[in-house]
């Protein structure tokens, strides 16, 4: 989820996801709280009663503790889909790796090149999707290669390259609004793990960031991959807030399931 669709939204949204129901197979939508509303359950409560999507993807705000137990008594079947956390690093304080010659970003990605990087890099990923027994692992993938090419299609990307054998070894997809440089989805291949390359990534983000004069990159990622938030702490990133997911789902659609 963008970082503007919750600082910026100035109430409760709920909107289609054509993307999302194409590939699943089922009408999907979003509905959105955000960071600064009220308890605003009332407005949640009335999207959700008035909504005729098979899955509703609703994402509020972590300190409604009591929200699921009021999001089971709305006639669908609620699925706790893990959370979203989200950290920040103000540009130039990042704590960057010794500079490598044998490294070296680029915004230049091809297709293939983007949806092989996106399927090692991900092929493990214990994303959202999971948690609903209608959405497939595969299809899921499949959503994360199709919003990466977006990015690279609208030149908002950098991979991280190696020099002596020219081969991709990272990618970082953003959005670039502003003083803000949000990372979208950013990993390193596997063969490549365990090298201290994911930081030289973070690292040419920040450069980007810097020469375009904005001021800050954000990121989140599933509140379980504790592993890739130690990486940001290292680097100088700092937790900001925590947003719960969950599935609502008609029950009917489970029975068969």
């Amino acid at each position: 989820m963008a970082w503007h669709d919750i600082m910026q939204a100035e109430d409760v949204q709920i909107r289609e996801s054509p993307q999302e129901s194409a590939r699943f197979g089922c009408s999907v939508e979003r509905l959105t709280v955000p960071l600064d509303a009220e308890d605003s359950f009332i407005a949640v409560r009335e999207a959700v009663r008035g909504s005729t999507a098979d899955v509703i993807v609703l994402r509020y705000p972590a300190q409604y503790i009591d929200w699921f137990a009021r999001l089971i008594k709305l006639g669908r079947t609620a699925i706790l889909a893990d959370s979203l956390a989200y950290w920040r690093l103000r540009a130039g304080e990042g704590r960057a790796p010794e500079p490598s010659k044998n490294l070296r970003t680029t915004g230049v990605v091809c297709p293939a090149t983007t949806k092989a990087l996106i399927a090692d890099i991900f092929a493990g990923y214990g994303n959202h999707y999971l948690a609903n027994p209608l959405f497939e692992v595969r299809d899921a993938l499949a959503g994360y290669q199709e919003w990466a090419q977006r990015s690279v299609d609208e030149g908002r990307c950098l991979a991280l390259w190696e020099r002596e054998v020219d081969d991709a070894l990272g990618l970082a997809t953003l959005d670039e609004t502003g003083l803000r440089t949000e990372i979208l989805l950013a990993g390193i291949v596997g063969k490549a793990q365990g090298r201290g390359l994911y930081s030289h990534l973070l690292k040419g983000v920040e450069d980007a960031t810097l020469a375009r004069g904005a001021a800050e990159v954000v990121i989140s990622t599933q509140g379980h991959n504790t592993r890739v938030q130690r990486a940001w702490a290292r680097y100088g990133f700092e937790p900001m807030w925590t947003l719960i997911t969950v599935h609502l789902v008609r029950p009917a659609l489970l029975t068969t399931v």
